[in-house]
């Protein structure tokens, strides 16, 4: 059985015209790590209640000799280690030592291809072994840049390969090189995986089989059975066939509530004969990645205890989205609330040469990106083949859609994030979904990262509690701070200057020590 929904904001289609946009290149430029860590400056106030560091991960380096990389997702992951401790704050950052980083280090050239760059063949070979070399398949990079993720107590850095690296979260320092395919038959996972109150964690990955591609659940075990235990006890829960097998869905993160997993089959495509072939033709992994406006959004829902998926499947027009807000059950409804947009070319569009673009070239790129917006769609739980055909299956008198981070899975009225009046986040916005009223931090020429929301000890309400966001700007040199921000009315609290250039990332956590 198959339901049509529709999201309880107007699907449209939201393009701006902007003007005189400023140039960000410093924020997509390489930098210096600093491995041991140094004092900050505060000023104002950071509350002594907050004990533990905020972790960051990102791209860092962006060339090696004369080589440089295409894409924005292809740079050297930089990890940063914020230290918060009685109203101080010390900084340090570390390169992961990643197969990647080291081999491009030692040749002073790229090695390893990444999403956006190939690798060259190695001008050293003779011309016959140059050209064999384009017959051969390229191993997936281990730069994990995207994210620091947790399984079983330890910190892991993750991308969207088959490799993750379990590093110190004090010290940033490598440990270990951990492989997905060792453990379970998946070429890879996200970097967003979702947990269980008892520390159980889920997360999804694709495998590529003789009969096409899958997606598959995966469940990773909270239990250690030694110091060594990686990803041991890790489990497929269910796999999904894609609509077409040879051109898979791409997804960078997935939703979870209390009793379901719930995975979006979005248009952007992965042709994996054109990604296959990729080396042979001359062309990067990306080339293979597209967007089909023609085919429908389709939402699965999968069982969490039984691993099965449920007999309906949930329609809604051509969407992407990368990120989900929450997903929860109440009254016999799954809600899922996400960030999308009606256009899914954005992935391709965070090319270095784009992001570093100023004039007109960078107004026109930003205002041919469609917005992403936040939307929620409402799933409808209990449906049987007796249920009636053409009747709108929303009952919920706080919702208007038709037809169908500390409160994650959880009914929840505030949620917390960046705005982008530029190709980056500009601004950090706090959401009232009950009063549909919401609060900015901007400042002028201040880009800030994800926020992060700390609940306070003696919390009453679900506001209670400090923001953080790492802020960069490019109009002044080494002018980088930790800014705090009272989760309740948006105010700045206080914040700790940090005397070295950060480069703009993309996610990290908060890792508590109290």
């Amino acid at each position: 059985m198959s339901i049509w929904i529709f999201a309880a904001a107007a699907q449209k289609t939201y393009f701006t015209k902007v003007h005189g946009l400023p140039n960000i290149t410093p924020l997509v430029s390489s930098v210096q790590e600093t491995p041991e860590p140094i004092p900050t400056t505060v000023k104002g106030t950071i509350p002594t209640w907050i004990h533990g560091s905020l972790l960051r991960n990102g791209p860092g380096k962006f060339e090696f000799g004369n080589q440089h990389y295409n894409h924005w997702f292809d740079g050297m992951a930089l990890m940063h280690r914020f230290q918060i401790e009685d109203g101080q704050v010390t900084y340090r950052s570390r390169f992961l030592c990643s197969d990647s980083y080291t081999q491009n280090s030692e040749r002073n050239r790229i090695i390893v291809s990444e999403f956006g760059t190939l690798a060259l063949p190695d001008p050293c070979k003779n011309f016959f072994q140059r050209f064999l070399s384009r017959f051969e398949m390229p191993k997936p990079t281990d730069n994990a840049s995207v994210n620091f993720v947790k399984y079983k107590g330890d910190y892991y850095v993750s991308t969207e390969t088959n490799c993750m690296h379990r590093v110190d979260p004090d010290t940033l320092e490598s440990k270990q090189k951990v492989d997905w395919s060792k453990f379970i038959a998946v070429n890879g996972a996200t970097a967003h995986p979702h947990f269980d109150p008892d520390g159980t964690a889920y997360n999804m990955g694709n495998s590529y089989r003789n009969k096409g591609a899958f997606y598959n659940i995966i469940r990773v075990p909270p239990e250690r059975d030694g110091p060594e235990d990686t990803l041991e006890g890790a489990k497929i829960l269910c796999s999904i066939a894609p609509r077409d097998k040879s051109k898979p869905s791409y997804y960078h993160s997935f939703g979870m509530s209390e009793n379901y997993v719930v995975f979006i089959e979005q248009p952007i495509k992965m042709d994996l004969f054109k990604i296959v072939t990729g080396r042979l033709r001359g062309k990067s992994l990306n080339e293979g990645v597209y967007w089909d406006p023609n085919q429908e959004t389709i939402f699965h829902l999968i069982d969490k205890q039984t691993g099965k998926e449920m007999p309906v499947k949930y329609y809604t027009k051509a969407l992407s989205t990368f990120h989900q807000i929450n997903a929860f059950e109440q009254d016999g409804f799954l809600m899922l609330d996400m960030c999308c947009s009606d256009d899914g070319q954005s992935i391709n569009n965070f090319l270095i040469q784009n992001l570093r673009q100023s004039g007109e070239a960078l107004d026109e790129m930003y205002n041919t990106m469609s917005r992403p917006y936040p939307r929620r769609f409402v799933l409808p739980l209990n449906i049987t083949s007796e249920t009636p055909l053409e009747q709108n299956l929303n009952t919920r008198p706080d919702s208007t859609a038709t037809d169908c981070k500390i409160y994650n899975t959880k009914p929840y009225r505030y949620y917390y994030g960046c705005g982008f009046r530029h190709l980056v986040g500009d601004s950090l916005i706090k959401m009232d979904l009950e009063s549909k009223k919401f609060k900015v931090w901007r400042q002028p020429d201040l880009y800030p990262s994800e926020p992060v929301f700390i609940l306070s000890p003696n919390a009453e309400e679900e506001d209670d509690g400090v923001i953080l966001s790492v802020i960069i700007t490019p109009v002044k040199d080494k002018s980088t701070f930790l800014l705090v921000l009272d989760a309740k009315t948006f105010e700045e609290l206080g914040r700790a200057e940090v005397p070295v250039n950060i480069p703009y990332g993309f996610h990290g956590v908060f890792n508590s020590s109290a």
